[in-house]
């Protein structure tokens, strides 16, 4: 199948077809082909349009628009974040997403990004620890064990050589589902009865909770010297894991600042404090972790040029695999300036039939 050349048919990525694309290139190299994706666009950070998304928050949780821009192509992704619905048989994260052509503005891919989030989530990750922890990583305690958990896993077994998880959720089901999705898949797994015993030993520890309040997923006493924290849970206002002190012993490297001090576990701090952007560590302006006992924290909360990224990669795989659905989206009138004249010519078609 190849993708239509008639801009008024749009791509459309479905569930089905997002499951089958990952199956097709293979978990691990859809997140490693991925994160290459998101380095490339880091890099070129200074060239996109950044804003903040835009949230409309309730009491039971939240909507987002992530919109951004390079020039060429035009990306938003849709996404809520509403913890309750686990407890009604729901997801707490959906998303979908569109890529636009810039010079005509008309759509070139509309794609689910429900499960493509989970795994731009892990691989945007996964390429920060790379950047950030210490060489040679191998352990790491993953604390919460929803649904991202098992991504996260596999991006940094995939990108940074993670051989040893330690698991841990308050819900022990969740833990015990985890390490039987990731049997045989090279991992030496252990459950833990704390997230003090998980972070034993621990190179890098990931935290992916998902209540939605200030909360303490780590106290200051369970950091040692050298820890990457991959902090991925706090994602919006009011939402953080993560004990105060940990911050201020902290390296911290963000995605976007105006963003994360809304959103992340910097909100905890004053506006002030200083923080590094991940793309400058990417491109060499910045350094990076300062020394092997440093503390380093990426504070996570998702930025929509990862979305563009992960569109953008989707997109390159569609010619080769066939994995989408031709969209009648775009009115075509056979003049553009007649839309009533296409309701007329329907009408008609209809009364002949």
């Amino acid at each position: 199948m190849t993708i239509h050349s008639n801009l008024n048919i749009v791509p459309f990525v479905s569930v089905d077809h997002m499951l089958k694309l990952v199956l097709a290139v293979g978990t691990e190299r859809f997140l490693t082909e991925l994160a290459e994706v998101i380095e490339e666009d880091f890099r070129r950070w200074e060239q996109f349009d950044k804003t903040p998304r835009v949230a409309s928050h309730s009491e039971q949780g939240v909507i987002e628009l992530m919109p951004t821009s390079d020039g060429a192509l035009y990306g938003f992704k849709y996404v809520n974040g509403h913890p309750k619905n686990t407890r009604e048989g729901l997801q707490t994260v959906t998303a979908f997403g569109v890529l636009s052509d810039v010079d005509s503005g008309y759509p070139v891919l509309l794609s689910e990004m429900t499960i493509l989030t989970a795994l731009r989530t892990a691989a945007m990750s996964a390429v920060a620890g790379k950047y950030l922890a210490r060489p040679g990583s191998r352990t790491m305690a993953i604390i919460g064990n929803g649904a991202q958990s098992e991504f996260q896993a596999l991006a940094f077994k995939a990108i940074m050589g993670i051989s040893t998880l330690r698991l841990y959720d308050i819900d022990p089901t969740a833990s015990a589902r985890c390490a039987k999705n990731l049997e045989g898949q090279g991992f030496t797994i252990t459950i833990c009865r704390s997230s003090q015993e998980a972070v034993e030993g621990a190179d890098i520890i990931t935290t992916v909770t998902a209540d939605k309040q200030n909360a303490t997923i780590l106290s200051d006493n369970m950091v040692g010297p050298g820890v990457h924290i991959n902090g991925v849970g706090g994602d919006c206002p009011g939402k953080t894991e993560l004990h105060r002190d940990i911050l201020m012993r902290s390296e911290i490297f963000v995605e976007y600042p105006p963003q994360t001090r809304i959103e992340g576990e910097i909100q905890q701090l004053p506006a002030d404090h200083p923080v590094q952007e991940l793309w400058a560590v990417m491109t060499g302006r910045l350094p990076g972790r300062s020394s092997e006992r440093a503390i380093t924290l990426f504070d996570s909360v998702g930025f929509a040029i990862e979305d563009f990224s992960a569109l953008r990669y989707v997109r390159s795989k569609l010619a080769e695999t066939g994995l989408f659905l031709d969209l009648d989206l775009i009115a075509d009138p056979d003049e553009p300036r007649d839309l009533f004249g296409m309701l007329l010519r329907c009408e008609q078609k209809l009364k002949n039939t």
